[in-house]
Order: C-alpha cells, then sequence, then structure tokens
C-alpha cells in the first residue's frame, strides 16, 4: 500500500480495512461506514470497487425496497410471454461473488435486515413466493453506509454484529485521503494465497480471551477476527497467520465492540531463587528457548492483543473504560413524530396484500397481474371449450377475483402535545409564571415540527379546556397569557379531563402526549368537596385511569421542593418524573422536550 503512512491513523485504518474486505469479502462479512455523503466516501467506495476482481458484482441496495426486488420472484413479462412461471434474479442473488452497498442503512427496515442477515448466514436466498420454490447461492459481502446524524440512529444491531468493520469517516477531510491507497496486485495475489493460511492455536485461543476480557458477548466478532487475521497474513504475504497479525485484527475488530477493560493483574510473587528451580521448570524453559511456546503462553498474546486495542480507543473512551464505566449502546431510535398507522391512500408503502378495491383501497395492478400469471395455463385449458367457439373472447390474460391485490401504506400520525397546567393558589404563589415561560416556548418548537397543541388548566373545583388542539401559534400564545391564577387545586378533575381529550384524539388517529405541570398539592376531590387525603385519593385513581388508558406521560413536579404525591402518580400513570425545584423556563423547556421525544417512539400498527 502506498501513502498510507501520510494520512491520519483513522484513514489509514479506513484504507487497510478496505484492502483486507476486498481480499476476503463474504468471508469479513462486510464494513459499516458512518459518513456523510461526499468525495471522502466516494473516494473509499472507489477504491474499495478497484480492489475487487474483474467482474466481480457491485449492487446497490435502496433503503425501501420490496421482497420482490431484494429476494427475487417472478418476471410477469417473460412469464406472459412465455405461458409458464419464469423467475427473476432478485439483488441478493445478483451480488453473489462481489458486494452488496446497502445505502442509508440507518433507516433499513427491520425486515429488510432479517432478509439481509439471513442470506448472510446461510450464504443462499430461500426463495417462496409467487408460486416459485428455489434456493440460490448468494455469498457476498456488504458495505452499510450509515449517514446517521445523532448517536442513536444506526444500522440494525443483527446487521452490524455481522459486519466485521465499524469505520467513523466524519472527521476526514478530502485533503487528508489519499489518491491511490490500495495495492491491487498485492490484493490479487493475497486473494489466491488465502486458502493455505493457517491460524494457530495459541493465537486462536489470545483471540479469544481478549474477546472474553474486553467484554465482547458476541462469538461472531471472534470468527470475523480470525478471518481478518488470515486476510492480514495473506496481504503479507505469510502462510502462517501470527501474532501481529492476530493483533491488527483485534485492533480493527474488537475496538468498536469494547465494553470494559481488564482490571490489572496482581503483582506477580518472587520468583524462587534459581537452586529451587524444579527439573519440570527447566524443562519448560528449554522448551521456550527452543522456538516452542509453553502451556501459559497465550496470557502474553492476549495482553499484546488487548494493549492494541487499547492504544485504538478515543482517550476519552479509554479513560471512562479505565475508570469502570461502559459503552452505552445504541437503542431505539427516538423521533419527534407521531406513531406509524396504517392508511389506505398516501404515506409510505407497507406491502402487498390480498383484497378488493372498495372503500379507498388503492389496487396494484402489477402485483395482480403477478399473482394470475402462474395459474394461466390451467385457466386456458379449462376456457378451451369456450374459447372455441365462433365469437367467443380470447383474453390475453385471465384475472380472478382471488388474483386481487392492493397497496398497503403506512404514514405518521399527527402528534399532539396536551399541557395540563395547575392554576391553582399554591402554584402561582410558586412556578405559575415559570411553567407560562417553559409552555410559550416549547409552542415555537411545537410549531416548527407541525405539531399541534392544547392547552387544560385546573384550579378552583374544576378544570377548563382553554385552548383545543391548534397549530395556530398565536392563538396559544393568547390563551397562555389569559391563564389567571387562585384557588383550589382539583388535581383529580384536571387528570381525568386529560384523559378525555387524550382519548378522544388517540380515538381519531393522533398521538396524544399529555405534559402536567404541578405542585402535587391536591386539596380538592372529584365532587368538588375539600379536603386532602380524599383528593390525593381520587388523583391516584384518576392516574391509574389514565396509564388504563394507554396514553404517554410526563409529570413535571414545579413545587419548591419534590413532593411524594407528584412522584406516585407518575408513577400510576407508568410516565415519567421531573422534578424541577430550581429550573427556570428555559429548563423547564428542555426537559419537555425530553420527555416529548421519550413519549413519541413510533409503533408499527
Amino acid at each position: 500500500m502506498s501513502r498510507v503512512a501520510t494520512v491520519p491513523s483513522i484513514w489509514s485504518d479506513a484504507v487497510l480495512a478496505a484492502a483486507l474486505f476486498a481480499v476476503d469479502p463474504a468471508g469479513v462479512g462486510g464494513i459499516s461506514v458512518r459518513s456523510h455523503a461526499g468525495p471522502v466516501r466516494d473516494l473509499w467506495l472507489a477504491g474499495v470497487r478497484d480492489a475487487l476482481p474483474d467482474g466481480a458484482p457491485w449492487c446497490r441496495l435502496p433503503v425501501h425496497t420490496a421482497d420482490g426486488r431484494l429476494l427475487g420472484g417472478l418476471d410477469l413479462a417473460a412469464t406472459l410471454r412465455a405461458g409458464r412461471p419464469v423467475a427473476e434474479r432478485g439483488l441478493l442473488s445478483a451480488a453473489d461473488g462481489g458486494v452488496l452497498v446497502a445505502t442509508m442503512a440507518e433507516r433499513m427496515s427491520s425486515l429488510t435486515a432479517a432478509r439481509l442477515v439471513a442470506a448472510l448466514d446461510s450464504r443462499e436466498v430461500l426463495l417462496e413466493r409467487d408460486g416459485l420454490g428455489m434456493r440460490i447461492p448468494a455469498r457476498f459481502g456488504v458495505i452499510a453506509l450509515d449517514e446517521g446524524v445523532a448517536a442513536d440512529e444506526t444500522p440494525p444491531p443483527s446487521l452490524l454484529d455481522r459486519l466485521a468493520f465499524h469505520l467513523d469517516l466524519t472527521s476526514v477531510a478530502i485533503r487528508d485521503a489519499a489518491l491511490e491507497f490500495i495495492d491491487e496486485q498485492a490484493v490479487a495475489e493475497a486473494r489466491g494465497r488465502l486458502p493455505g493460511v493457517v491460524l494457530r492455536d495459541d493465537v486462536l485461543e489470545s483471540l479469544c480471551s481478549a474477546a472474553l476480557a474486553l467484554g465482547i458477548g458476541s462469538a461472531r466478532a471472534v470468527l470475523q477476527a480470525v478471518r481478518v487475521a488470515r486476510a492480514a497474513a495473506a496481504l503479507g504475504g505469510r502462510d502462517l497467520a501470527a501474532l501481529e497479525d492476530a493483533a491488527l485484527a483485534g485492533r480493527l475488530v474488537f475496538s468498536s465492540r469494547v465494553t470494559r477493560l481488564p482490571a490489572d493483574d496482581p503483582p506477580a510473587e518472587p520468583e524462587p531463587p534459581q537452586a529451587e528451580k524444579e527439573p519440570a521448570d527447566e524443562a519448560v524453559a528449554d522448551d521456550a528457548a527452543d522456538g516452542n511456546p509453553a502451556s501459559d503462553s497465550t496470557q502474553p498474546l492476549e495482553e499484546t492483543v488487548v494493549a492494541s486495542v487499547a492504544a485504538s480507543l478515543p482517550p476519552g473512551l479509554l479513560a471512562s473504560l479505565r475508570a469502570g464505566g461502559t459503552i452505552p449502546r445504541s437503542g431505539a431510535s427516538v423521533g419527534r413524530s407521531g406513531a406509524l398507522q396504517q392508511a389506505k391512500l398516501r404515506g409510505r408503502p407497507a406491502g402487498i396484500r390480498r383484497g378488493e378495491p372498495r372503500s379507498g383501497a388503492r389496487l396494484n395492478v402489477i402485483e395482480t397481474l403477478r399473482a394470475a400469471a402462474p395459474w394461466q395455463p390451467l385457466r386456458r385449458r379449462a376456457r378451451a371449450e369456450a374459447l372455441a367457439q365462433p365469437g367467443a373472447d380470447r383474453p390475453r390474460i385471465e384475472v380472478r377475483h382471488d388474483d386481487f391485490r392492493i397497496t398497503r401504506f403506512k404514514q405518521r400520525a399527527q402528534t399532539t402535545t396536551l399541557f395540563v397546567v395547575d392554576a391553582s393558589g399554591s402554584s402561582a404563589l410558586n412556578r405559575l409564571g415559570e411553567a407560562k415561560g417553559a409552555v410559550e416556548l416549547l409552542l415555537a418548537d411545537c410549531y416548527v415540527r407541525r405539531d399541534r397543541v392544547a392547552l387544560i388548566a385546573f384550579r378552583g373545583s374544576g378544570a377548563e379546556l382553554l385552548l383545543p388542539p391548534t397549530r395556530s401559534l398565536v392563538r396559544a400564545k393568547r390563551s397562555l397569557a389569559a391563564l389567571p391564577g387562585g384557588g383550589g387545586t382539583p388535581l383529580a378533575t384536571g387528570i381525568v379531563a386529560a384523559t378525555a381529550l387524550g382519548e378522544s384524539l388517540k380515538r381519531r388517529g393522533d398521538t396524544p402526549l399529555l405534559v402536567f405541570m404541578c405542585d402535587g398539592g391536591a386539596n380538592i376531590a372529584r365532587d368538588g368537596s375539600p379536603g386532602r387525603q380524599r383528593a390525593e385519593e381520587d388523583a391516584i385513581a384518576a392516574a391509574q385511569q389514565l396509564r388504563a388508558a394507554g396514553l404517554a406521560a410526563l409529570v413535571i413536579d414545579t413545587s419548591p421542593r419534590t413532593h411524594p404525591l407528584a412522584q406516585r402518580l407518575a408513577r400510576e400513570m407508568s410516565g415519567r418524573y421531573l422534578p424541577l425545584p430550581r429550573a427556570d423556563a428555559a429548563a423547564l423547556s428542555r426537559a419537555v422536550g425530553v420527555g416529548t421525544a421519550s413519549g413519541r417512539r413510533g409503533v408499527a400498527t
């Protein structure tokens, strides 16, 4: 390789990973590349493609790919011409012997990821659709292009677990990238030498021990490191993978999966005097001097691999691991839009199903013809007598009722944030002004996202809907500014009113989020009678009804000190509790924004 030493280590590792991947794409599994679209990524992809064998497939997998294009299926035009089922190859089988590039992998659906990892595991595509049943070879490597901005926007974990290298090129500038960085001839020679490369047993044991010491729970990482070590030895012109190859494999494969660093070993006990050495010790020393590793020599090898991995970790992350911390794993993506729901006419396509084009459902003509095509020979023979009669129609293709296919869609529901504000005398004395400021700041955020907002205030002996669900920022601010304060705290009545409005919004297809701003000082029961004990019991019962309704809730305790009733209400609602005894309006707005995001994880219905 040329010019590797003149570029930063991030680019050097990316270049080395590209060369190792080109040696054995299907064996290594693949590479996840986190980078924005631009010249750096394009240059890296061009280098990988040039290093592959001549004629190797290079297929792109768009983010929204139907099963028919991914797995293959019935070739409708060829089937209609031939009068018999004709299969069409999908992207997975077309990539056999080459590379499949998954664009925008951070948005890949779980279904597409399941199809892809099944092909990676079995190295074949099982096609059972459109009246076809066959197994098609599919040995390929995957390059997952990750364009996510937030830390939780990552490709599916099941796919990442099967990719050996996880690269991040976001900090690499085009001036740091080499123009020619892979020796294609060396890669081709390594590809021919790879089948004869072997890995020593002690090196294999060191990789397993290092993965265990680094907190890597997946056995696939060790298998990928073995493949990478063999590819590194082949690229270096060696038929035996040595310790340096294992250290390189550990650095490239393990560094993105580390969850802890091993504890420092206790100090070794002083060795016995030379005269007290046992004959067995002398024999072990003689074996080591002859070049044969002793039975306990895997420990130094393991330490070498671990040291190589630790050297490649960022300084801040390494310090966190040494302090006993762990690397946070990315979970489900947290969005700010409503839940996914089924639709008939608009939205993102979500598959095809059998059905009739009525009640607004849209007929999918292509899939309907695809379903009817395999049955044409049988239907033609069944109509042979009728077709032989003079004047009888001779249709090119016969479509029956069972062939109808309609397209399913899914779209994001409208999100409505319902603010339930305590406007009682105690709240007005403490934080009503700050609560108004927080809601006003958040209204602008909701307006940008095109969310709807509503406002309920409770005080005295009842609750009042001051602002029905609306997108009007001016109307919302006017209603908020006119909110008076004073009187008792009918907390239960406010929860009941919010639950009723939330259920109404949910029935209309919206995704409601209820944000309660109160100080927890309930003193008015649901029937309007005063009494703190009865009022608190009614509030807890109302919170339980809210949980039974399945509504997302956030309780913000605005009292000067955290109130036990507010904490219990949050538990009974199965919601989130945020005590903010010393927060200003901006802090309240930020807290509600966090709760809004966590309460809007989209779930497909």
